[in-house]
């Protein structure tokens, strides 16, 4: 479907609605479609290649080669020639012509109620798409989040963007001028997040520390994968969004952290990549 030459002119309250149509082939070739059908047809009600062809807006010439094609892939003959007598000759359907008519009238029926079902699906459908999109994302960084520009703070080399996500939390990116209007990073604008584990601290609740990291969130440990080194440890945050972090095995054991413990990631505004979806 080609691409109207400017989006800003099409009427946003009208729906997006499915179409689609149905032709026949033989080994491949096109036997027609609805067109060529609605010949055969006209020819059935007029008994005339030059009414029918007027009829549907075609010329005799395009008429006949179109019969003479399906004729010949149809493996027997769908129209004939009538031998001229007192009313002159004419062109009819045999009766495999018939009988195809009839039998595409009805396929082409059952094709548009399902179009139609369809079309009841396609706000969820269009959803699901761009949900499966966003889930073909692919980076090395174990936390990725989307979310929507709340707040860009310009400056005059960087810029501090806000992201707001699910269950109320927002992530803060620092990212140069030049990154911030090349990726249209404005108020309302769709990103993703990105944020290495390995640049994640985790501190435990109630520790009374303070740290200057722009991003602090509290969650519950749900998930602990210890190595020969180090831990990777799941913190499951507000509206069930989790991060992950990864830490020393003497970091873990100092500062408590099994299963079911409270604790924090921090991370800096600096170490948060932002990205756009494509």
């Amino acid at each position: 479907m080609d691409k109207p030459d400017n989006m800003d002119d099409l009427d946003k309250d009208k729906p997006i609605e499915l179409q689609g149509s149905v032709w026949l082939t033989v080994g491949g070739e096109n036997l027609g479609g609805a067109g060529r059908v609605a010949l055969l047809a006209a020819i059935g009600d007029c008994g005339s290649i030059t009414q029918a062809a007027k009829a549907v807006k075609m010329s005799y010439k395009a008429a006949w080669d179109a019969i003479d094609a399906m004729n010949q892939l149809a493996g027997e003959p769908l129209v004939e020639r009538l031998a001229g007598g007192k009313g002159g000759g004419g062109t009819r359907l045999t009766r495999r012509g018939e009988q195809l008519v009839q039998n595409f009238k009805i396929i082409e029926r059952e094709h548009q109620n399902f179009v139609r079902q369809l079309g009841r699906q396609a706000e969820g459908i269009a959803d699901d798409l761009v949900l499966i999109r966003r889930m073909a994302l692919k980076t090395t960084a174990r936390n990725q989040f989307l979310g929507r520009v709340s707040e860009r703070k310009e400056g005059a080399v960087n810029d501090e963007i806000t992201l707001a996500l699910g269950g109320g939390l927002s992530i803060v990116a620092i990212v140069t001028r030049e990154s911030s209007e090349g990726l249209g990073l404005a108020p309302g604008a769709e990103a993703y997040a990105l944020i290495k584990a390995s640049s994640v601290i985790v501190v435990a609740d109630g520790a009374g520390a303070r740290f200057s990291a722009r991003n602090q969130f509290s969650g519950t440990v749900v998930r602990l994968r210890t190595g020969a080194v180090s831990t990777e440890l799941v913190l499951e945050l507000a509206g069930g969004t989790a991060i992950v972090a990864v830490i020393g095995n003497e970091s873990r054991a100092a500062l408590q952290l099994a299963v079911g413990a409270r604790a924090s990631a921090i991370f800096k505004a600096s170490s948060v990549i932002l990205g756009v979806p494509a």
